[in-house]
């Protein structure tokens, strides 16, 4: 560790970015895709045509910045969330995939790499 003054140190121990909150990286998202009506809850409120629930909606708040950064404050569990999430709209949604990615990247800078981000969690 560099010397210095005190200070030093403890910006050298401090991690490089912070993470989204954990309190919803135990979702079975694989139970979500499987029942369409579930898996419409979340597109709804995340396109902003239904009500959120807590969970879709704590979601829902991180969803414009991940995409611009690929996830980098993503945890494991975040990225495996995104991934499967997309995996199954793309497959049984496809018209609201195409929405989403209209929606939270217009301009089609981010999405691929954001694709890519996610794909080995």
């Amino acid at each position: 560790m560099p010397a210095g003054d005190w200070l030093w140190p403890a910006i050298w121990l401090m991690p490089a970015y912070n993470t989204y909150g954990t309190e919803n990286d135990d979702l079975d998202i694989d139970a979500v895709v499987a029942d369409l009506d579930t898996l419409r809850g979340f597109v709804g409120c995340f396109m902003d045509t239904t009500p959120c629930h807590t969970v879709a909606a704590d979601f829902k708040k991180d969803i414009p910045e991940a995409i611009k950064t690929n996830c980098l404050k993503c945890t494991q569990a975040q990225k495996h969330i995104f991934h499967k999430f997309l995996l199954g709209l793309k497959e049984k949604l496809p018209t609201e995939y195409e929405a989403f990615k209209a929606k939270f990247d217009p301009e089609g800078k981010h999405f691929t790499a954001l694709e890519t981000a996610v794909a080995n969690a």
